[in-house]
């Protein structure tokens, strides 16, 4: 029995099974079922589902005045939008009604004003709102506030391609003289190449010819030539002011509590805060320029899941590769912001490797916004607010140029204004770095836009920002260079400074703006060694500098030979430090190398180095022979003359030995370790021992030992030794 009740168990379980499963199916079904009819419940009682049903089924006509259920209903929707934002269907239910002027034109402005979106706004709504605004029944004062709207809030728009579709349709509204700055900024913001057409230029021509060069006409026909440089044939000023005005004031306080209520939605991403201006407090600014938005795509989310194969364009964020930039090269589309390609390598890769330049000319724009309303319209300093925000903005900037190795115009428009309200200290590396990367400037502009600012600052501020001024003016000259080096044409010898402009400028003024940065550079080097008592820290820095001009000709192909001045030589012979002296040595010597191969190629190429220039070296060539191997210092002709007199006074024995290679105090504490070498039985130390002939090329092996290369080669080069049996007489100057 047992075993019959054993084997029947099994098939009464398999049995019982799929009835508690339809069982507890039908239980799941009915708490769904009771919990969605809750909901509807309460949605029904929810005061906000009732006022947007209202506004929604509203019938045209319906009176405004004494209507105390709309003015409740709008009392729920303002409370809601300024406190936590609106949804993009109660933006399509409220935008619907505001711009189809159902209870009259008073309400409208009040609607639109009050539109802050939580999320994202449905690019449907916005079209049929153009369509509205077509009607030709809303106030012109209400257009405007809707295009201000537009324009605030365009980056959170879920897609652009319909509203690229009534293109047209947008640019109709241009020819409305109080409507035309607006509608000129968002066609710019909307505007491809496709966009571009003659009879949109030919309009746009006539308006200028009516309303004159303005700015919003003038930056849009920038683009168009950009896009279309045949259609557009207005010569269009290469400095414009390329800022349209800001257009959010009545949105500003709301979508600032928006944004910080949660920073992890999509308005964050596209970093609303960066358009607004908060003039209520300006000592407690908020830098919200300086945070780069993320890299986001301008199509909604549904069609990023598209394959990538199937559409027409690829959004940047969707690439992860440099392979798939290069299979996507010529579909790419560009991203909501311009400013989030500096947070991506792979967008920094597009750029560098794009033809079409209106990925550059948003990007200036984005940045020239930034830079300008962060640190120069402010009254309050600025940056310092938030220093860490600002440090790491600039340090995000720095990286970005010199990956794509040139700057932008927008921060050198930027820099050349700062300049004269900068204090030296406030992101000093960072503003340094960023001057160093500036391109070739005009030696008839040069002086005002850049000496006579910097000239202010280097005689106001420390030696640490002397010696960073130095660094920065010698890479400036460096990446100058450069530049000439790897851009230089053969034929006519004119240079493209930059790849991404079509600025020119012929070899003879691009040297004489070389020949201006380096008189200046001297100027500054003379003086501010007078000023800082010749310290060895800020000679260090000149010498870089000039290290770098000595070989102007040899390496980098420029046909120019300046020589230091006497405020800069001498203080380097006289240095108290063996490095500073061996290295204006290298220089010397790297310098007759140049002159000595301009010399044997001024028949063949079209150039001349200067007579004076020649008679320069020669002069100082002679000075450092006598002064450090003759041992001639202080004697007719030297350069540096003291009146007997005084010499005799000083009371210091054969004062012309001063500074030769034994007695400099540069070189004085190895003449004597070479001495207790050389003689360690001797008492009484006699340095003078040591220039005698076989003593005397001992101690220049064992100086040279000591890794003064540059000392070795001057020697080597300027110095013709004869062997003698006595002493060092036989030795001459080699010219």
């Amino acid at each position: 029995m047992a075993a019959k009740l054993n084997l029947s168990g099994p098939p009464d379980s398999d049995t019982s099974s799929p009835n508690d499963e339809s069982v507890s199916s039908r239980s799941s079904n009915r708490s769904l079922r009771v919990a969605d009819k809750a909901r509807r419940k309460n949605e029904a009682e929810d005061p906000f589902v009732l006022a947007l049903k209202y506004f929604s089924d509203v019938e045209a006509g319906t009176p405004l005045y004494g209507n105390d259920e709309v003015e409740r209903n709008m009392v729920l929707v303002e409370k809601l939008a300024y406190s936590k934002g609106l949804s993009p269907e109660t933006i399509s239910i409220m935008l619907e009604f505001a711009m189809s002027l159902r209870m009259g034109t008073i309400l409208c402005p009040r609607v639109l004003k009050c539109l802050i979106p939580a999320t994202v706004v449905p690019q449907e709504a916005v079209v049929r709102a153009f369509v509205w605004l077509g009607v030709g029944k809303i106030p012109v004062s209400t257009q405007i506030l809707f295009i201000k709207w537009v324009l605030t809030v365009f980056d959170m728009i879920d897609a652009k391609d319909q509203l690229r579709s009534i293109y047209g349709f947008i640019f109709s509204f241009v020819t409305e003289e109080n409507l035309c700055p607006f509608i000129c900024h968002l066609l710019y913001l909307l505007t491809r190449k496709e966009s571009v057409r003659v009879f949109r230029v030919r309009k746009l021509l006539e308006l200028q010819s009516k309303l004159g060069r303005q700015p919003f006409l003038l930056n849009l026909l920038s683009l168009y030539k950009v896009f279309c440089p045949e259609l557009v044939t207005l010569s269009i000023p290469s400095r414009i002011k390329s800022v349209f005005r800001n257009h959010n004031m009545p949105w500003r306080s709301a979508l600032i509590a928006v944004q910080k209520r949660d920073c992890s939605q999509a308005s964050s991403s596209i970093s609303l805060a960066s358009t607004i201006r908060d003039k209520t407090n300006p000592r407690k600014r908020k830098h919200c320029h300086l945070v780069l938005p993320a890299l986001c795509s301008v199509v909604n989310k549904e069609a990023q899941t598209e394959p990538s194969s199937s559409r027409k364009v690829v959004p940047l964020v969707q690439l992860h590769s440099f392979a798939q930039l290069l299979e996507n090269m010529h579909r790419i589309e560009l991203p909501a912001q311009m400013g989030s390609l500096l947070g991506s390598s792979l967008a920094l890769q597009y750029l560098d490797c794009v033809q079409d330049e209106s990925a550059l000319l948003r990007l200036n724009f984005w940045l020239g916004y930034a830079l300008h309303e962060e640190f120069l319209f402010c009254g309050d300093g600025g940056a310092s607010q938030n220093s860490e925000e600002a440090l790491q903005f600039l340090n995000r900037l720095l990286s970005t140029q010199h990956f794509l190795q040139e700057g932008f115009s927008s921060s050198e428009a930027f820099l050349y204004k700062f300049l004269n309200v900068w204090d030296g200290s406030l992101l000093r590396p960072q503003i340094l770095g960023l001057l160093s990367n500036i391109p070739v400037i005009p030696s008839s502009q040069i002086r005002w836009l850049l000496f006579e600012p910097l000239m202010q600052l280097f005689f106001t501020s420390s030696l640490f920002f002397k010696c960073g001024l130095m660094e920065c003016l010698n890479n400036m000259l460096l990446k100058w260079l450069t530049w000439h080096s790897v851009y230089a044409l053969e034929d006519d010898l004119d240079i493209s400074l930059n790849s991404h402009t079509s600025i020119n400028m012929t070899l003879s003024g691009f040297k004489d703006s070389v020949m201006e940065l380096v008189d200046f550079v001297g100027r500054l080097a003379s003086l501010g060694l007078q000023l800082e008592g010749c310290h060895s820290l800020l000679l260090s820095f000149i010498l870089d500098f000039y290290e770098t001009v000595c070989d102007t000709f040899l390496k980098y192909g420029l046909p120019l030979v300046v020589i230091p001045p006497t405020g800069v030589f001498y203080p380097a012979l006289f240095a108290s430090d063996p490095v500073s002296v061996d290295r204006l040595a290298y220089i010397m010597y790297r310098y007759k190398v140049n002159l000595t191969s301009a010399k044997s190629q001024e028949t063949e190429q079209a150039f001349h180095i200067s007579r004076q220039t020649f008679r320069e070296f020669n002069h100082y060539a002679v000075v450092m022979v006598n002064c450090l191997w003759n041992s001639k210092m202080f004697q007719p002709g030297m350069g540096i003359q003291l009146g007997e007199e005084l010499l005799l006074k000083s009371n210091v024995p054969q004062h012309w030995t001063s500074f030769d290679l034994i007695h400099h105090p540069a070189f004085m504490s190895y003449a004597v370790d070479f001495h207790q070498k050389c003689w360690p039985g001797r008492k009484d130390m006699d340095l003078n021992s040591i220039k005698h002939s076989k003593p005397w090329s001992w101690y220049l092996e064992y100086l040279f030992s000591q890794g003064y290369d540059g000392l070795k080669q001057f020697v080597q080069s300027n110095i013709i030794r004869q062997k003698a049996a006595g002493d060092r007489q036989g030795d001459s100057l080699s010219t």
